[in-house]
This record gives C-alpha cells, sequence and structure tokens, in this order.
C-alpha cells in the first residue's frame, strides 16, 4: 500500500503539479529566473560581500545556509549517480527543466512566505492561514512538515551516514547513531541560531570542497566532455547511439527520472524553505524569493550536473554497481586510494547538515501546532529517532518519509495556486 501511494505521489501526481506550478508562475513572471539570472546572483550570493549592515548578512547567511543545508543532501552525490543509472545522461537535461521552474515555484512560495508573515508566525503556515484564509491548511501542513523532518529528514539521513562510516571502518550503528545524537542534541538545542552557525561553517566548506573535486575530475577528463554532452542532449530526446533513431522509451525514462530527481533534490514546491526565509531579520518579500530561486540554482544546475559531468566523463558508470561505488570510482582518477574516503565524507557532512537543518522545519511547524511547549518533546523524539535510524532497516521508513515529504506539497500548492496573483518581481 506504501509502495503504491509512493508511486503514486511521486511519479504521477506531484510532478506534474510541481512543475505546471513552476511554469505558471515563469510565465506570469516573464522567465524571470532566466532572463534576470545575473540580477539575481548580484542581489543574493554577490550581495553577501558589499551588505553594510552586518547583523542582516549575519542572519541572511544563517537563513540560507540552513535551507540549502535541507536541500542539498546525499541526493546531490549518490541520488543523481542513481538517476543516470536509471534515466541515463538524458535525465541530467530533464533536470535542469525541473530546477528552472523549480526557481520560478520557490521565488513565489518564498515570496508569499515573508508577505504574510506574523511576528511569531512566517513561511507556509502563515499565508495558508492569513492568505487563504483556512487555518487547518497550516495545521494539516505543520503535521505532515513534522513527520517528514522524522523520516526524510532525520532517520533516513542517518541511516546514510551509518551505513557510509560502517562501510569503511566497521563500526557498529548503534555507536553512530549515539555520537550523531549527542551532537545533534547539543546542536538544536540552541535552534535557528546554532542551527545556522553550524551550517555557515560546515556547508560552504564542503560545498566548495566537493565542487573542486568534481571539477578536477571534469578537468581531468575533459576531452570525453563533448561526448558526455552530447550523450545529455541526444538521450533527453531519445536519439538512439545505433542508427540515430528515436526512442520512445529511452525519452520517457529520462524524463520520468530527471524531472523526479531534480524535484526531490531541490525541494522546490514542499513548502520547507519558507521556514528559513521568513526567520530572515528585517526580511522583504522579493529579496527572499530570489534567494530561493539562487538556491535552486545552486543545488540542482551547479551541483548536481557537476556531478553528473564528473560521473560520465570518468566513465565509471558500469552495469550492476551501486550508486556509492559508481562515486568513488569517479574520484579514484584524483584522489586514488582516498576517493572511498572523500565520499564517506561527503556523504555524512551533506547528511549531517540536512537533519539539523530538517529539525528547525519541524520546530517550527511544533510551535505552531502545539505552541513553545511542545518544543521540548520533539526535540527528544528526534534525537531518539537518530539513535534508532542508524541500525534499523529502513525500506518501509524510506517509503513513509517519501509519501509524508511530498504531501506536504499538497497543501503548500494550493495555498501558492490561489495566491498567485499576489506574486511579483520588479527588478
Amino acid at each position: 500500500m506504501a509502495e503504491f501511494a509512493n508511486i503514486f505521489l511521486w511519479e504521477g501526481l506531484l510532478p506534474v503539479l510541481l512543475l505546471g506550478m513552476g511554469l505558471i508562475l515563469t510565465v506570469k513572471l516573464r522567465f524571470f529566473q532566466i532572463i534576470k539570472l545575473p540580477y539575481i546572483i548580484r542581489n543574493t550570493f554577490l550581495s553577501l560581500f558589499s551588505e553594510k549592515d552586518k547583523e542582516k548578512r549575519s542572519s541572511q547567511l544563517r537563513a540560507v545556509t540552513a535551507a540549502l543545508g535541507a536541500s542539498m543532501g546525499t541526493g546531490n552525490i549518490v541520488g543523481v549517480t542513481s538517476a543516470l543509472m536509471i534515466g541515463g545522461a538524458g535525465a541530467v537535461f530533464w533536470m535542469w527543466v525541473s530546477a528552472v521552474l523549480g526557481m520560478a515555484l520557490s521565488y513565489g512560495e518564498n515570496y508569499l512566505g515573508v508577505l504574510y508573515k506574523r511576528r511569531n508566525m512566517g513561511g507556509a503556515p502563515a499565508y495558508l492561514r492569513y492568505g487563504t484564509g483556512k487555518r487547518y491548511l497550516g495545521v494539516i501542513f505543520c503535521l505532515l512538515c513534522i513527520l517528514a523532518s522524522l523520516g526524510m529528514g532525520n532517520m533516513t539521513q542517518i541511516n546514510s551516514i551509518s551505513q557510509s562510516i560502517y562501510s569503511i571502518s566497521g563500526i557498529d550503528g548503534i555507536y553512530i547513531g549515539l555520537v550523531c545524537g549527542g551532537a545533534v542534541l547539543f546542536i538544536i538545542s540552541g535552534s535557528l541560531k546554532r542551527i545556522g552557525t553550524v551550517s555557515r561553517v560546515l556547508l560552504p566548506l564542503l560545498s566548495v570542497c566537493y565542487i573542486l573535486a568534481a571539477l578536477s575530475v571534469i578537468i581531468v577528463n575533459r576531452q570525453m566532455l563533448p561526448h558526455a554532452l552530447k550523450e545529455i542532449f541526444g538521450s533527453a530526446f531519445g536519439l538512439s547511439a545505433v542508427g540515430g533513431g528515436v526512442c520512445g522509451e529511452v525519452i520517457r525514462r529520462s524524463i520520468s527520472v530527471g524531472l523526479r530527481r531534480g524535484v526531490f533534490s531541490n525541494e522546490a514546491g514542499l513548502g520547507s524553505s519558507t521556514l528559513f526565509h521568513a526567520s530572515v531579520s528585517c526580511a522583504q518579500p522579493q529579496t527572499q524569493g530570489m534567494w530561493a530561486a539562487a538556491e535552486v540554482f545552486l543545488d540542482t544546475i551547479v551541483c548536481c550536473t557537476l556531478t553528473a559531468l564528473a560521473v560520465l566523463t570518468s566513465g565509471s558508470l558500469k552495469e550492476g554497481a551501486s550508486p556509492s561505488a559508481v562515486v568513488s570510482e569517479t574520484f579514484a582518477g584524483v584522489l586514488g586510494g582516498y576517493a572511498s574516503g572523500f565520499t564517506c565524507i561527503s556523504v555524512v557532512l551533506f547528511a549531517f547538515a540536512t537533519i539539523i537543518s530538517w529539525y528547525y522545519c519541524g520546530e517550527c511547524c511544533v510551535k505552531y501546532v502545539f505552541g513553545e511547549s511542545g518544543v521540548v518533546f520533539y526535540r527528544l523524539i528526534f534525537t531518539a529517532c537518530i539513535v534508532i535510524g542508524a541500525y534499523s532497516s529502513m525500506d518501509m521508513v524510506w517509503e513513509l518519509a517519501d509519501i509524508f515529504n511530498g504531501l506536504m506539497a499538497l497543501p503548500n500548492l494550493y495555498g501558492v495556486w490561489m495566491l498567485r496573483k499576489k506574486v511579483r518581481f520588479a527588478p
């Protein structure tokens, strides 16, 4: 039953709704994410170097790194490799399509999240309550977000950490869970300020190291880059390598896997990023909307593309191999015997950043539904799930986590659709 619901959500309903809403906002905002991309980058990432208000810059950076921590995870590494193995190189092209539409959708939901912000409430719960006038939609969204934070944002991530560490060290999962649980409990006890501080140190360093490593692989194998790009575009439209014919099955698989992986990677439309951006001091709707769009660009267009090109140019894709093994072999060309360790560390730190960021999403929703009194109880449950997830079999948890993660999008997309006329972009 859970498997059927998951397939229905992620292979049928959600890609259509998420990408459709992204297309509607793209047209409404006149393709701003393409035409005004230099303006967006200049007023987001580049503004961090010129922002005069130190406190505002610090608040913005905490929110951005925490939001990126929630979306950038193992999916950017192992998930992209898995997409290549299932959907072929053409999946990358359709990931780009989903990212472009996702930039508009993420802009819209974060614009609304700040527009309807109240003193103690912002993001999706605020516009679902005050924008649509239906408080129960905010409650439904928050309950699903809490469940998603315990599953997709917690147990599945710690299980990836546990398996990665065990594969190279043999350390039992229970010990990994106890150590990680203690570290996470210490960090989340400081709420967004401490979460943002850790993410602000961890995520930029990790991202830069990973990007440099992927670029090194591409540069070393640069003679294969034209072939990789030709494979991406050719496979995306079903052009067969034999005789140049068009293969409908190749098209279907590439589109399905690429669009779903893109949506799953950047989380545009789920409403989770709105909880971070609404927390910025003196937040402005358009500014936070642009930041959210820029995050999707960095997550999918930059990081996922670099992973895909590194794998394709290295020739490490092999039938029957696991995605993790493919990633390790990809980096072996530049890191040698350190490739497995680098892959393990990257997976562990990306997943850890995801855990602490998703905790904040859950905490915001707990406060909305249960008040401040529910936070301590939720914090203890969240920590317990880390320990349990580190050594448990995760098949059913993955299924349920995907479902709760997907169901979050339904009330959120309804709110964005109802309030779409309120979204503006004025450079």
